[in-house]
């Protein structure tokens, strides 16, 4: 099933150029999911002409807005890509299209394979034979397994530790062999934990399992009581750590990226993080003076193919991309998803 809204671009700044009547456009594929819909929201205000591709499986129709043309599907549906590729003048896409919680893959990787992995391989060579060849891929701190040292740089051996992290992994050597025999051109973020919200968009799924928006649902009574995924970690508290980052900023760091590669830029593999990292029971405690509320939690077994501490080197986004974390304290990020909490009680609205 196909819906299209009219094609205008959307918000203020710098319109892209036209060709044959047409703008060029950005496809982005799950544009509705978290990350997603927070980088079409600033590529619209950039001024950019956005075309989302998602099969609304764990996104939300209204996380963006009603005026960006939308094509509902798999990432990989031969036959939607080349409906889009013929009704817009394609020049880049953002492929952020994937099931992505860590557990599920562990015990379902048959359907990470085919979802993230088969998908993508369709996805890609059909815009390989339109002629685009500009992609910015949406990678993870998980392609490195459980690191040998902290911080993790670009450098960093991949030995992933779950089968999302591998389907992950095999998507960028795919596209590092697609930039050697057809000239692709490409750059893989490897964003390390997403977190926060803008005034518009923030995190909402079901289930969600991911630390910050649950912190905040046990603050608001929400959710019953917090489990705590492991506190055996050899951590200073015995919690894992992780390296929390804006979802704003992670959405500056697409935009630059597809800058990068208009000009030219090379394919390259570029983490995105803050270089400091959170034990789970520090992001309990912020949320805690955040809220101004108690956080009721329960420890429970660690959760398989969990890494104890990840921590990005993130010196490469700034000097290829030029990219800084502005709103990536913990506070911060924190304090953007509680009230986007409270405005969106029940999340984004259905349909």
């Amino acid at each position: 099933m196909c819906f299209v809204v009219s094609e205008r671009p959307i918000g203020m700044g710098r319109l892209p150029m036209s060709v044959k009547g047409r703008e060029m456009a950005v496809l982005v594929t799950g544009g509705t999911g978290y990350i997603g819909s927070v980088t079409v929201e600033q590529l619209g205000l950039k001024g950019e002409s956005v075309v989302v591709l998602d099969d609304l499986f764990r996104g939300h129709r209204s996380a963006i807005a009603s005026d960006v043309p939308f094509y509902q599907g798999r990432a990989g549906d031969r036959g939607i890509l080349k409906k889009i590729l013929s009704e817009h003048k394609v020049e880049a896409c953002v492929h952020f299209a994937a099931l992505a919680y860590v557990g599920e893959s562990v015990q379902q990787p048959a359907k990470y394979f085919e979802n993230n992995v088969e998908q993508g391989v369709a996805l890609i060579t059909t815009l390989l034979d339109a002629g685009v060849r500009s992609i910015v891929f949406s990678s993870t701190c998980a392609t490195y397994g459980e690191p040998e040292k902290i911080p993790i740089s670009e450098d960093a051996p991949q030995w992933p530790t779950n089968p999302y992290g591998w389907t992950k992994l095999a998507l960028e050597r795919m596209l590092e062999s697609f930039d050697q025999a057809h000239g692709v051109k490409f750059v893989a973020l490897r964003y390390f934990n997403a977190a926060g919200a803008t005034e518009r968009c923030g995190e909402h799924h079901e289930p969600e399992s991911h630390l910050v928006p649950n912190v905040l649902k046990a603050a608001s009574g929400q959710i019953p009581v917090l489990s705590v995924f492991g506190k055996n970690y050899p951590t200073p508290d015995g919690t894992a750590i992780r390296d929390f980052v804006h979802v704003s900023d992670l959405a500056d760091a697409h935009v630059l990226a597809l800058d990068h590669l208009r000009r030219g830029g090379a394919s390259d593999f570029i983490n995105l993080g803050t270089g400091h990292g959170y034990s789970v029971m520090e992001v309990i405690e912020s949320g805690q003076g955040v809220t101004g509320r108690h956080i009721p939690m329960r420890i429970e077994p660690p959760r398989p193919g969990d890494p104890a501490r990840l921590v990005a080197d993130a010196s490469r986004a700034a000097k290829v991309l030029g990219w800084k974390p502005r709103k990536s304290d913990l506070a911060t990020i924190l304090r953007s998803q509680w009230e986007w909490q409270q405005r969106h009680p029940n999340g984004y609205a259905k349909g």
